[in-house]
């Protein structure tokens, strides 16, 4: 019997390296890829860089992970496209006023379309990886699924939307159906060297998780570019700030000036280097309108839809009305105003525990 060749995306963490596990278990040949993403002394903020998910370190754990598996190991430079797709889109979207999500990008891009391409080079049949979420095929409809994972904690599937049919084709989730608890109660059985290892939740090429530092060193002059301009309420100049790209919807602290009452920030406009701040009251909006628009259990909604829609990772989801425009952009509106909706950040829409489809939040309707 000839068996099924995967690859695995092995970062050095527990998730991933468990599914490796998982797959060999299964009878699987396994080859392990961790990717080198950036070039670390690009980044800064972290000299050791022991904590990113693409770390040095997570290179040498996957190694050693792969070795205690007994299964080949590779480590790719994917640095190149990385940059191209996820850095330097991370920098412009919050030079024009927006928050973006790297991760979303990442895994479409690199951790699947890439390495879909690497794998066909290593005759693989197949890509897995850690992450808490699931995909099958639906017979009807003869589309392939994305939805949650068995564990609502944990579950990934947010970040996952971006991925287009020809890659949930080719895409296993060995973790879909654990836990945490248990994913690490298998890791210790297995003795696997990262058994006991913590988790990483910070941008992998941001170490440190400091934007404004990545920021400025990023583009050079940046501070002398953006410094000093308007901070309004009410539609009044009430102060100045010290660089809108160093601002996102629905902060609170760091404002740069002092009230009586609770201020946050509403909105940023990029071109006139203005940040608007407002109450709790004025986070609130009607809905969105998104666009970069991938559509997974169906090809789209011209016929309004209700469903739930998240709005970041740690949302809960809301009842909406979803609609695709005529120019193929989304359009959602929520029975009950939501806080804080940020451009840049996705929007993405479940029936059920299935994930419809998702896009990048380009417009507030207040």
């Amino acid at each position: 019997m000839v068996r099924k060749r995967v690859v695995v995306a092995m970062s050095g963490g527990v998730d991933s390296s468990v599914a490796a596990a998982l797959l060999v278990e299964q009878g699987c040949e396994v080859i392990g890829i961790t990717l080198k993403t950036y070039a670390y002394e690009d980044v800064g903020g972290n000299t050791g860089n022991a904590s990113s998910c693409c770390s040095l370190d997570g290179i040498n754990d996957a190694r050693a992970v792969a070795a205690h598996l007994g299964i080949p190991h590779y480590v790719l430079d994917f640095s190149a496209p990385f940059a191209a797709a996820v850095i330097d889109n991370f920098v412009s979207e919050y030079l024009n006023g927006k928050t973006p999500n790297p991760c979303v990008i990442c895994n479409r891009k690199i951790k699947w379309e890439e390495l879909l391409r690497k794998s066909e080079a290593l005759g693989a049949g197949a890509v897995a990886t850690g992450h808490y979420a699931a995909v099958r095929h639906d017979s009807e409809s003869g589309r392939w699924l994305l939805s949650r994972g068995l564990d609502g904690r944990k579950d990934q599937s947010y970040a996952l939307w971006g991925l287009t049919q020809e890659s949930l084709q080719r895409t296993l989730f060995p973790l879909s159906r654990m836990t945490k608890e248990e994913a690490r109660d298998y890791a210790a059985r297995c003795a696997l060297p990262v058994a006991a290892k913590g988790e990483s939740y910070e941008i992998c090429f941001i170490p440190d998780n400091n934007y404004e530092r990545f920021l400025k060193e990023r583009v050079p002059d940046l501070e002398q570019h953006v410094q000093g301009g308007e901070l309004r309420l009410d539609g009044q100049t009430i102060g100045s700030h010290k660089g809108y790209p160093f601002f996102t919807i629905g902060q609170r602290k760091g404002l740069g000036i002092a009230r009586g009452e609770p201020l946050y920030v509403t909105g940023i406009d990029a071109a006139a280097n203005r940040v608007e701040l407002g109450r709790e009251e004025d986070l609130r909006a009607r809905g969105l309108v998104a666009g970069s628009v991938n559509m997974i259990k169906y090809t789209d909604c011209r016929a309004p839809m209700r469903m739930t829609a998240k709005v970041r990772y740690k949302d809960e989801g809301a009842s909406a009305r979803v609609c695709t425009l005529d120019d193929g952009r989304l359009e959602v509106v929520f029975d009950e105003p939501r806080r804080a909706i940020t451009p840049g950040q996705s929007v993405v829409l479940y029936e059920g525990d299935d994930v419809v489809g998702g896009g990048i939040i380009e417009a507030v309707i207040r």
